[in-house]
């Protein structure tokens, strides 16, 4: 016991790097979770000492995972009032015409987006839309995910306040007594390393992934398109007008035919005037159809007694049992119909669309059902024994009306944080307050917004850092480069600072690699005779470009859990990235520093 408590005391730095080097080998054999790795890896440092228990928990009062928490929230705002529907229909609308063009404009407004926004919400915002680009193109998603997020990142390097490693590092900078950068000084070299790594992912797309996520992602396969038909009411003001100027129609609700009089149509329908009693077939997804349900402009699906509203009640969701005695037969015809006051106002079936139309669909086991009625019938439908897992509908309509609210909110805390008059974390908080009092979102669906792998994931690495700095693992390895830079040619230190700082970022928080880093670059350039502020630009872009680990950046993370990514694609396309980036960064500031 004591040899090992003397071992610890004297190969403290050391044993914090074998357990930091096991953990990388963890990550890249994927027997367990990133997170699960994480958490055992902080666990053996605070197992052997090299963590303390107050130190260990310190992470929990750190911002960063907590904004991101909070801009997870906002996200769920933004989709829960339509914002993200309405955005990616006009995305998905161009993308139907020209995919490519689409692509591009889209990846040009995340290199701007990011440049003067935080990167990280940017993402989140993004991730949902990516799934539905990916459907309207036909790309796999994993191929726009981790291109969406290297994008996202480099555009946070063109400015000072692209991302808060960049302010940490200009701020240390400041106290040690350099010229104040401004918000463009960055541009140019940040330009550069950009311009590079769009070429570089161009060029190397073919190392990204094609297969699909294999869990839900952000929106990527949790959404389920049903079946409906819209009746058009006796005094509707719709009645006379042509279908194609209801303004209903796009991504969200695909109109599939026209049934007028028992007989069905599904050509030329844009210039047919309405009539009372039509039924408008469509596709629409859960909060579209219940956000029609909400408007009461059309009534919703079928029922035996004309007189039972989609209006009235809740609505449950149920499947069809594989026994369910019906199967095969109409929907119109489903006896529990006929027996109680219910409508059915959507049928959602795994990988393709049942039809012809509702009332005419033949039902199979699985069927899942949309069922509106009192509370009467949801009782009895809960008694049935062919129907499984009746339970009221988690699905939630709409809240346009309250969308300003929520862009409000977003866009209020990215112009505290960005005119520094309270940080990003506050900022997102006080949204979250805002967004919550004012019913943009429900509580329970704003934690739903929260992805908790996502979080543990973040707080477990930033303990790993601060467990490295403890053990004087990450002074080590500081160590090893100083050497070297001090007998290196005037040109190559920009190189050396850029790729130890792109190094470490990949393993450690990037702040703490930038707040650790800044202060002894800028004593070397001193030392050395040499210009600082080049060295310390090649270190604010090194310590955010990181795009080969999971864990690099938090932005990685995020596309990590969302795309259902292995470790190794982040390698197999990272370091490539990486280098060309870096690269292009130090060359320009050779030659234009």
């Amino acid at each position: 016991m004591h040899f090992i408590t003397a071992l610890l005391g004297i190969y403290r730095a050391e044993i914090g790097l074998i357990i930091l080097a096991c953990m990388f080998v963890a990550f890249v054999r994927e027997r367990y979770s990133p997170t699960v790795v994480a958490v055992v890896g902080a666990c053996a440092y605070g197992v052997l000492g090299l963590l303390d228990e107050k130190a260990m928990f310190s992470v929990f009062s750190n911002s960063a995972p907590l904004t991101v928490g909070a801009m997870f929230v906002l996200s769920g705002a933004l989709i829960r009032t339509g914002v993200i529907g309405r955005i990616a229909d006009l995305i998905m609308t161009r993308a139907q015409r020209h995919p490519r063009i689409a692509l591009a404009e889209v990846a040009l407004g995340t290199l701007a987006l990011s440049a003067f926004l935080n990167n990280t919400p940017v993402v989140v915002l993004l991730i949902p839309i990516m799934f539905k680009l990916a459907q309207a193109t036909g790309y796999p998603v994993k191929k726009l995910l981790i291109p969406m997020n290297v994008v996202a990142v480099l555009g946070g390097c063109l400015t000072l306040v692209g991302t808060s490693t960049n302010l940490v590092v200009a701020g240390i900078a400041a106290e040690q007594g350099m010229a104040r950068f401004g918000i463009f000084d960055i541009a140019p070299y940040g330009a550069a390393g950009a311009a590079a790594g769009v070429v570089a992912l161009f060029c190397l797309s073919f190392l990204l992934p094609s297969d699909p996520p294999s869990i839900a992602g952000e929106d990527g396969g949790a959404v389920q398109d049903y079946l409906t038909e819209l009746v058009v009411p006796q005094e509707s003001d719709d009645i006379g007008e042509p279908i194609g100027s209801l303004g209903l129609f796009g991504r969200s609700v695909q109109l599939l035919g026209l049934k007028r009089a028992g007989e069905v149509r599904r050509t030329g329908l844009e210039e047919e005037e309405l009539h009372s009693g039509d039924r408008l077939i469509v596709r629409a997804d859960g909060a579209t159809i219940m956000t029609l349900r909400e408007s009461g402009r059309f009534d919703l699906g079928v029922a035996a007694d004309s007189r039972t509203s989609a209006q009235e009640g809740t609505v449950v969701e149920a499947m069809i049992a594989p026994s369910h005695p019906s199967i095969g037969e109409r929907l119109l015809d489903i006896p529990f119909l006929h027996a109680l006051r219910v409508r059915i106002i959507g049928i959602h079936r795994a990988r393709h669309l049942p039809g012809p139309d509702l009332a005419d669909t033949r039902i199979r086991g699985a069927d899942r059902l949309l069922v509106a009625g009192g509370d009467d019938a949801m009782r009895a439908l809960k008694d049935n024994p062919h129907l499984i897992g009746v339970d009221v509908s988690r699905t939630r309509a709409f809240r346009p009306r309250k969308a300003w609210i929520a862009i409000a909110a977003m866009a209020g805390a990215v112009l505290l944080s960005a005119f520094d008059v309270v940080g990003i974390g506050l900022a997102a908080v006080i949204a979250v307050g805002l967004i919550l009092v004012t019913r943009c979102i429900d509580p329970e669906e704003a934690w739903g917004a929260i992805d908790g792998d996502t979080l543990i994931l973040i707080f477990a690495m930033l303990a790993v850092g601060l467990a490295l700095e403890q053990a004087g693992s990450v002074a080590l390895m500081v160590g090893w480069i100083t050497p070297l830079m001090e007998i290196a040619p005037g040109w190559s230190l920009v190189f050396i600072v850029y790729f130890a700082a792109l190094i470490l970022s990949e393993l450690l928080s990037n702040n703490a690699v930038a707040a650790l880093l800044t202060p002894i670059t800028i004593a070397l350039a001193h030392q050395l005779g040499v210009d600082a502020r080049p060295l310390v630009i090649a270190l604010m872009i090194g310590a955010s470009a990181c795009f080969a680990t999971p864990i690099g950046y938090q932005t990685n993370a995020l596309v990590y859990a969302a795309g259902d990514y292995r470790f190794a694609d982040f390698v197999r396309i990272g370091v490539p990235i990486n280098i060309v980036v870096g690269l292009a960064v130090c060359s320009a500031l050779v030659l234009l520093g």
